[in-house]
């Protein structure tokens, strides 16, 4: 196999727009880590996509809202490979509920996985990107956190502080 030049970490990896992400970035010299916590099959079959376009790829476990799993994660994922180039930053759940009716644990999950799991991660991959002068982080958002969906409070809510998070150049500093 060629030298690998370029690391990628997508969260959220297994289907969806993790799983397009992972296709897009699939290439030869390319080492990609797929992150899931749930879907192991959905996961085993895009990292079969993903070799056969020719790149490296590994499913690795961590929960994104999870500080200690996101630093071991990242740490494993240093050791194997020596950098990082690429996070995006995808992983996301939904349990909508009307406000009147949703309960503070709904609330607190999504807001955990969706936004908080994206701070935790980019402080992650920080260090490295640093290290090497060089990296690129993506956070997949979504329109509703513009404009607002019925029944979707907390999903909006962390949908609309991603991109207040990403707005511009977000200074890892």
């Amino acid at each position: 196999m060629n030298e690998i030049k370029r690391v990628a970490v997508i969260t959220g990896a297994s289907r969806g727009i993790g799983r397009a992400c992972a296709l897009a970035l699939a290439q030869p010299q390319t080492k990609i880590y797929l992150n899931d916590v749930a879907n192991w099959d959905e996961a085993e079959h895009t990292r079969q996509a993903v070799q056969a376009q020719g790149a490296e790829a590994e499913i690795i476990k961590f929960d994104v809202s999870n500080l200690a799993e996101v630093s071991a994660g990242f740490e494993q994922i240093a050791k194997n490979s020596g950098r990082l180039d690429i996070l995006v930053n995808n992983a996301g759940i939904v349990q909508d509920n009307l406000v009147v009716r949703m309960k503070e644990e709904q609330w607190d999950r999504v807001l955990s996985v969706n936004l908080k799991g994206a701070f935790n991660c980019t402080r992650a991959a920080a260090r490295p990107m640093l290290k090497q002068h060089f990296g690129r982080i993506i956070n997949i958002a979504s329109i509703v956190g513009v404009m607002g969906n019925p029944g979707q409070a907390n999903y909006v809510a962390s949908k609309a502080g991603l991109i207040g998070f990403t707005l511009k150049k977000t200074h890892i500093l």
